[in-house]
């Protein structure tokens, strides 16, 4: 009886207020985490607001090589301001050196014949076949002689058809081998034949040319600065082999960092607000009170799909947006190329109509 009446009513009792007590403390309300950095603020009353990234002045430029290779050497390390036309690495150009000194080499072959096909006739060459005119003359004369003299016998009788005409055949064959002789010490004497010349300085030409491609080649090994920048970033290191074409992940990344750009997304939907001569501002992410004034460079003037993401978990997609370009001066604001700002457009009077 006095569990009924007694200790069955006060558990009873304790479990109510377990339960109100329960109930309330779910109810209530959780505190707001405090922000990790104030987000940044317009200073503008009708403003645009992008996400920007910072970019070199030269935009962010992806140095390959043209020829594929084996690493050398490495000039340069991250974060290296160098001049336009420093070299910046090197593939292995062994094998080019040793084509260049075949190449050089049938060169100068091709020179030589070609020198030497200038310079004909020796004089060495030119007593021989004045000896052999001579001689086909003699020859000549003799072979006339002897036809003279059977020629010249009156009596029919005395000499046969058969070797009157043998005379005259060996006075043709005679005089025919003189003028062999004679337009042979011509050709002598005249040099090269012109086309010959025109050949042998093509050849030559050929190979002065094969040459110089070779010397390119030899240059395209070193890849080199194309302009005044900083090395952005280095992902290649000697012994490594570098493909040629266009990369993924870039063998360096180079720009000039004077002065910095900021590629501005905007909403397509706030794109027509977008005033070329608006006042524009940036501020760092994580520090809002670091900012600095813009200037308009230029609106790219077609509209792209959004990739650069700022993270918000409000954020679309699958939106496309018009990219407007600010420059700012590198020592204005503490940041880094590669880095996200918030940008804020004055849109001025540039609001929708009713």
């Amino acid at each position: 009886m006095l569990i009924r009446k007694y200790i069955i009513p006060i558990l009873a009792v304790a479990g109510l207020a377990a339960a109100v007590y329960t109930v309330r403390s779910e109810n209530q309300q959780p505190v707001a985490a405090a922000p990790v950095a104030d987000p940044a603020r317009s200073p503008y009353e009708r403003p645009v607001a992008g996400s920007g990234i910072i970019e070199a002045s030269t935009q962010n430029i992806a140095i390959g090589t043209q020829i594929a290779g084996v690493v050398a050497q490495v000039f340069v390390k991250a974060g290296d301001d160098v001049k336009a036309g420093a070299p910046l690495f090197a593939i292995d150009d062994r094998s080019t050196r040793a084509e260049i000194e075949v190449r050089r080499t049938a060169l100068a072959v091709a020179e030589r014949n070609l020198e030497r096909l200038r310079e004909l006739p020796r004089p060495e060459d030119i007593p021989p076949l004045e000896a052999k005119v001579a001689e086909a003359k003699a020859q000549e004369a003799d072979a006339q002689s002897q036809f003279a003299l059977w020629e010249s016998v009156t009596d029919q009788r005395a000499v046969s058809k058969d070797e009157l005409n043998k005379r005259r055949f060996a006075l043709d064959a005679a005089r025919a081998r003189r003028e062999a002789a004679e337009a042979e010490l011509q050709v002598l004497k005249a040099g090269t034949w012109k086309p010959d010349l025109d050949v042998a300085a093509s050849q030559v030409e050929s190979a002065r040319a094969q040459l110089r491609s070779g010397e390119t080649d030899l240059e395209r090994l070193t890849v080199r600065a194309p302009s005044d920048g900083r090395v952005l970033q280095l992902n290649v290191r000697a012994g490594e082999y570098a493909p040629a074409g266009v990369l993924a992940t870039p063998l360096i990344l180079f720009g000039d960092v004077e002065t910095l750009i900021v590629r501005t997304d905007v909403d397509e939907n706030d794109a027509w607000r977008v005033r070329p001569d608006g006042a524009a501002r940036a501020s760092l992410r994580g520090n809002s009170d670091l900012k600095t004034a813009l200037t308009f460079v230029r609106i790219e003037p077609y509209v792209v799909p959004k990739k650069s993401l700022t993270g918000d978990s409000s954020e679309r997609v699958d939106t496309r947006v018009l990219q407007v370009l600010y420059s700012f001066k590198r020592g204005a604001l503490p940041a880094y190329v590669g880095q996200q700002v918030d940008v804020f457009i004055d849109a001025g009077d540039r609001e929708a109509k009713p």
